[in-house]
C-alpha cells in the first residue's frame, strides 16, 4: 500500500496556515480562504477517501477544484491533483489500481474527458477524446468497465479555427418545445447517451444511440448489466415522467423498461442514482409523485424486484424527502438520507421496510455518503458554525474529522451565533427558521436585522454553515431566516400550500419570523431589510409590495410578472401544470404577480440584481421591477453581471455582489446611513 501511495506524497501540499491572532469579523478576504468539500468516494479497502476541493483562484479569476485524499484513521491528508483546470467526481477502481476523474484541462472547449491516475505511480492518463463532454460515470463491480453519461457535441458551434478566422456562426433554428436551459442556453436536438468504456482496450461503445437523454447508470453486481433512468415518449420535453430501464451492458442491446409508471423514478434533480442489491435480485431507487405536485412532490425510498412486479415503498407514511440509497453488504437494509425540518440525516431502513434507525441524526446537514462492504463509512457534514467537511462515523456514531480543509481560517475568525427559532405564522401554522446575532451581540440591544429568504421555492434552510448570514452578521447586522410554506422539509402539505398562490401564505410566514425578532428583542424594528436569490427574490418583491415596513431591499434574479415570465425561461411546463395557460387563466396569472401590478404600493428603497445570461429567471423580468420603481420615483438601482447564468460564479462578481448587498443595507439601516462598506 506504501508504494501505491508514492504519487501523491510528491504532490502532497501542507493546508493553508495563518498566523495566530486574536478572531476578528469574518470579511470578503475569507472568500478566498474558504475551501468547499465535496463528493466523498471511498477506496475498496476503506483506508482512503478521496474527495474535491474547490476554492478561488485570484489569478483567474475562477475557481478551481482539486482532487485530494485522506486516510480514513485520520492520520493523512493529501492534495492528490495542481492542475489549474479543475477536476471533479474522483472514483477509485473496484480493485483499488485507479483513481479515476472528469476534467477539462488541456480542451479547448472545456469539455470534461475521462483521466485515469495508476495509484502505483506516473500522470494522469486522458483516457477518452471526445468531442462531446461526460457528465457522469461509473466503474463496473469487475473493474472492466466504465458506464459513461456523454452529451453529444454541438454540431453547430463553431471549431477555435473556425473562430480565429471570424467565421459567422450559423442561426439558431428551434423546434423543441422546451427551447431554452440556464448554463445550456437555447437547446438544439444534442442528447446525452449510456457509452460503456472497456479500461483495457481503450474502447468506448454507445448502448442507446437516438432521440432521448440517459441518467444515473448503475451497474448489476455481475457487471452484465445498467440500470439508468430516461424520459422517452413521442415528445419528452412535455413531461418530467422520468422511468427506469435495464440494458445489457454490450453493444446492439436494446434497452427495455424496469418500471414504466406515471410518476418519475430517479429523476436527475433528486441526485439519487439506483441502487441493485448484492445478490442483483432488487434495485433500490427514490421515486416523485403525480405529475400535478410538481416540484413539491416527496421523494420516496422505493424496491423493485428486477425480475418485474410493482415497486414496494419502504417509508411509506413517513412524510419527509430521501435519497441516495445504498445496500448494506448484506443486503438486508439500505442506507439514504432523509430530509428533515432543517437538518438533513443518515438513516438506515429494512429492506422490507419496517422501522428507519437513525445513523447519524442531529442539528446537521449531511450532504453526502459512502459506504464499503465491511462497513467503513464516511459521511459529508455541516453544522453552523462548521463548514462542509469530510468525516469518518465510527461504531458508536461519533465523527473524526478526515479533511479538515477550513479549520485554520476558522480559527481566525468570530461568528455570529446562530439560533434554531419557531414562530407562529397569522392562521397559527409553526414556522421553523433561525436568528443570527451580530458578532460582539450585546443583550438587551436591538440592531438593525435583514430578513433572507430562501430560493426553491422548494428548499430550506438548514444546520449547515452559510457565509452570507455571517458576513452580515460581521458587519453588525442581526439575520432573521424562515422556511415558510412551500418549503422542502415539513412534509407535503407543508410544501404544496403555495400551489398557484405565491405570496400570499409564505409571506405571512417569513413576516412572523421577523416579527418573533423583535418580540425577542433582536431585531430593531425600525431598521429592517430583506432580500433573497431566485425565489427569494421572488418573495422579497412580494414582501415589499404587501408589507412597507421595510427599509431596504435586495431582490436577486426575481419576477413580479410571471406573465412574462412564460415563455422566456426554462419553466414551461410548471406553468402548464400549476398555472395553466395564460390565455385561459389569466386571473391566475394575475394573482400570483401581485408585485408588479402594485408596484405603487411599494416604497421600500430596492436595490435588483441577476445575471446577463440567465435562463432560469431571466433578466428581462428584473428589469420590469426596476423599470416599475424607477417610473415610481422608488429608489433602486439594477446590477447585471456580464455573461452570468442564474448563480453567479465569477468570483469577483461574487465579491462585487456582496458589497453591493451591504452598501445598500449600511445606506438605509445603519445610523448616519454609512454609504459604503466591503469588508
Amino acid at each position: 500500500m506504501k508504494k501505491q501511495l508514492l504519487f501523491v506524497a510528491a504532490l502532497a501540499l501542507p493546508l493553508a496556515s495563518y498566523a495566530q491572532t486574536a478572531p476578528r469579523p469574518l470579511n470578503l478576504t475569507d472568500l478566498a480562504r474558504m475551501r468547499d468539500v465535496g463528493d466523498p468516494n471511498l477506496s475498496p479497502d476503506g483506508a482512503w477517501v478521496a474527495y474535491t476541493v474547490s476554492r478561488i483562484d485570484t489569478t483567474t479569476d475562477k475557481r478551481d477544484a482539486d482532487v485530494w485524499m485522506a486516510r480514513t484513521d485520520g492520520s493523512q491528508n493529501l492534495r492528490v491533483t495542481t492542475n489549474p483546470a479543475s477536476e471533479t467526481r474522483p472514483r477509485f477502481s473496484p480493485d483499488g489500481k485507479y483513481l479515476s476523474f472528469l476534467s477539462g484541462r488541456n480542451e479547448e472547449d472545456g469539455n470534461a474527458q475521462l483521466w485515469l491516475l495508476n495509484r502505483a505511480g506516473g500522470e494522469a492518463e486522458k483516457v477518452t477524446k471526445l468531442k462531446g463532454s461526460v457528465s457522469d460515470y461509473i466503474w463496473s463491480p469487475d473493474g472492466k468497465r466504465i458506464a459513461m453519461i456523454i452529451k453529444d457535441a454541438d454540431p453547430d458551434s463553431l471549431t477555435a479555427a473556425q473562430k480565429a478566422k471570424k467565421k459567422t456562426a450559423p442561426p439558431i433554428v428551434i423546434d423543441r418545445f422546451q427551447f431554452k436551459k440556464d448554463v445550456d442556453g437555447y437547446l438544439n436536438n444534442q442528447r446525452q447517451h449510456l457509452y460503456v468504456f472497456d479500461v483495457a482496450t481503450r474502447r468506448l461503445s454507445n448502448l442507446t444511440p437516438g432521440v432521448y437523454d440517459e441518467n444515473l447508470p448503475a451497474w448489476s453486481p455481475d457487471s452484465k448489466q445498467l440500470v439508468f433512468s430516461s424520459k422517452r415518449g413521442p415528445d419528452p420535453d412535455r413531461h418530467d415522467n422520468y422511468d427506469l430501464f435495464l440494458i445489457d451492458a454490450q453493444p446492439g442491446s436494446t434497452a427495455r423498461p424496469l418500471l414504466a409508471t406515471d410518476v418519475p423514478e430517479s429523476a436527475p434533480n433528486y441526485g439519487s442514482r439506483p441502487a441493485w442489491s448484492p445478490d442483483g435480485k432488487r434495485i433500490a431507487f427514490v421515486q416523485g409523485g403525480p405529475k400535478e405536485q410538481l416540484v413539491y412532490a416527496l421523494h420516496q425510498l422505493m424496491v423493485v424486484d428486477v425480475a418485474g412486479g410493482p415497486a414496494r415503498a419502504l417509508t411509506a407514511g413517513l412524510d419527509r424527502n430521501t435519497t441516495q440509497p445504498q445496500w448494506s453488504a448484506d443486503g438486508k437494509s439500505i442506507y439514504f438520507l432523509l430530509e428533515d425540518d432543517r437538518a438533513e440525516s443518515l438513516m438506515r431502513v429494512g429492506a422490507n421496510g419496517g422501522k428507519i434507525e437513525k445513523v447519524l441524526a442531529g442539528a446537521r446537514q449531511v450532504g453526502d455518503f459512502d459506504r464499503t462492504a465491511k462497513g467503513t463509512t464516511v459521511v459529508l457534514s455541516s453544522q453552523p458554525q462548521q463548514p462542509t467537511e469530510v468525516f469518518a462515523l465510527d461504531k458508536k456514531g461519533g465523527l473524526l474529522p478526515l479533511s479538515k480543509q477550513n479549520d485554520a481560517w476558522l480559527k481566525g475568525v468570530s461568528l455570529g451565533a446562530v439560533e434554531p427559532i419557531q414562530a407562529k405564522s397569522k392562521d397559527g401554522t409553526l414556522v421553523s427558521g433561525f436568528m443570527v446575532k451580530p458578532v460582539g451581540y450585546q443583550a438587551g440591544r436591538k440592531y438593525p436585522t435583514i430578513l433572507r429568504i430562501h430560493g426553491g421555492p422548494v428548499a430550506q434552510f438548514g444546520y449547515g454553515f452559510a457565509f452570507e448570514w455571517q458576513y452580515f452578521a460581521a458587519n453588525g447586522y442581526a439575520v432573521v431566516v424562515a422556511n415558510p410554506r412551500g418549503s422542502s422539509g415539513r412534509g407535503l402539505e407543508y410544501s404544496k400550500a403555495i400551489y398557484a398562490d405565491w405570496g400570499n401564505k409564505d409571506t405571512d410566514d417569513v413576516l412572523a419570523v421577523v416579527d418573533y425578532a423583535v418580540a425577542q428583542g433582536l431585531a430593531d424594528p425600525d431598521r429592517l431589510g430583506v432580500g433573497g436569490w431566485s425565489y427569494g427574490g421572488i418573495m422579497t418583491d412580494q414582501v415589499i409590495a404587501r408589507d412597507q415596513r421595510f427599509k431596504a431591499a435586495v431582490s436577486g434574479a426575481s419576477i413580479g410578472n410571471v406573465l412574462a415570465g412564460y415563455g422566456t425561461d426554462q419553466y414551461i411546463r410548471d406553468y402548464e401544470t400549476e398555472l395553466g395557460t395564460p390565455w385561459k387563466n389569466p386571473d391566475v396569472y394575475m394573482r400570483v404577480s401581485y408585485p408588479f401590478y402594485h408596484a405603487d404600493k411599494i416604497k421600500t428603497p430596492t436595490l435588483f440584481v441577476c445575471g446577463e445570461k440567465d435562463f432560469n429567471v431571466p433578466l428581462l423580468n428584473t428589469e420590469q421591477m426596476y423599470q416599475a420603481l424607477k417610473s415610481l420615483n422608488v429608489p433602486t438601482q439594477l446590477v447585471i453581471y456580464p455573461g452570468q447564468f442564474h448563480g453567479v460564479t465569477t468570483p469577483s462578481y461574487v465579491k462585487d455582489r456582496y458589497v453591493r448587498y451591504l452598501n445598500w443595507y449600511n445606506k438605509y439601516l445603519m445610523p448616519g446611513g454609512t454609504a459604503q462598506a466591503g469588508k
